[in-house]
């Protein structure tokens, strides 16, 4: 087998073009090049990119799962891409050898189809929710799980072939899990390895406007078109219990149950509910699909 070729993909709103370049000259760092490296104006214009970079720009803002698509779309035209990595606009590679340690896991493995990157902050502190696994008080802990970190990622391009790219609708949140699920029932791996770093700054998800609706939206989108008939009132009443117990914001439980109420009532897509053998994989890799 060929040594794989990395792509990197990133998606930015215009905004920030001072972390842009530093990410860009991040990824110019590298001791194994890219092979190529598209960076996508989500519905901006593009600042003046270095000559090695491909810009992309898009008239609207398709959010992260249409603007993720649109950088998939031309790094396949490329030709030779067999991995892609989607990083944030704000964030930085502080290593070197990321690229080569990527083609490294996906020469090893073929069926290896997600690599989730850890996330971590200039203190080099790790948050709860940025280690995709249920039990997150080790964020150094590697091993396979069942859903991966959307500002740090590698996918494989056959993979995505076979199962389909991210789901256009949902915008923003979930689109992650959505992918894994199909990843996961099409029998690829997914790891998280957490030598591979991100640097971020330290965020809350809900500073965007719009998180609580489409959290809620794209949940319940999300347990339609994937899970097995029995476990879609256990995942959604499971997650609306959570819900009430974590948030103190008032006007957030409204937009919440506002989404809730549209994601039921909205066409959620193709159903394609996973096999009841990734429904137990799912549970020996410590988080059933009911939580």
């Amino acid at each position: 087998m060929s040594r794989p070729r990395v792509g990197v993909a990133v998606l930015t709103l215009g905004n920030r073009p001072a972390e842009l370049r530093a990410l860009l000259d991040s990824v110019a760092k590298q001791d194994e090049p890219a092979a190529h490296v598209v960076v996508v104006g989500n519905g901006s214009p593009l600042p003046e990119l270095p000559e090695w970079v491909t810009g992309v720009e898009v008239d609207e803002n398709l959010g992260v799962s249409g603007g993720r698509n649109v950088a998939m779309e031309r790094l396949r035209e490329f030709g030779d891409v067999d991995v892609l990595v989607d990083l944030d606009d704000d964030g930085l590679l502080i290593a070197a050898d990321v690229v080569r340690r990527i083609a490294d896991l996906y020469a090893c493995d073929p069926k290896l189809g997600i690599v989730s990157f850890r996330i971590a902050d200039e203190t080099g502190r790790t948050q709860r929710r940025h280690v995709p696994r249920l039990r997150a008080g080790d964020p150094m802990r590697r091993g396979l799980v069942t859903t991966f970190l959307g500002g740090g990622h590698a996918v494989s391009m056959p993979m995505l072939d076979r199962i389909g790219g991210w789901p256009d609708a949902f915008f923003f949140t979930h689109e992650e899990t959505d992918l894994a699920w199909r990843a996961l029932d099409g029998g690829w791996k997914i790891l998280y390895e957490p030598e591979l770093v991100l640097q971020h700054p330290h965020t809350s998800p809900a500073r965007h406007a719009v998180y609580y609706r489409m959290t809620a939206r794209n949940r319940v989108w999300m347990a339609r078109r994937h899970l097995p008939a029995v476990l879609v009132p256990v995942y959604l009443g499971t997650w609306v219990a959570l819900t009430l117990a974590r948030t103190r914001s008032a006007a957030g439980l409204r937009a919440w149950f506002g989404g809730f109420t549209e994601g039921v009532r909205t066409p959620c897509g193709e159903r394609r509910p996973m096999r009841w053998r990734t429904v137990w994989r799912m549970g020996r890799l410590g988080r059933p699909p009911v939580i």
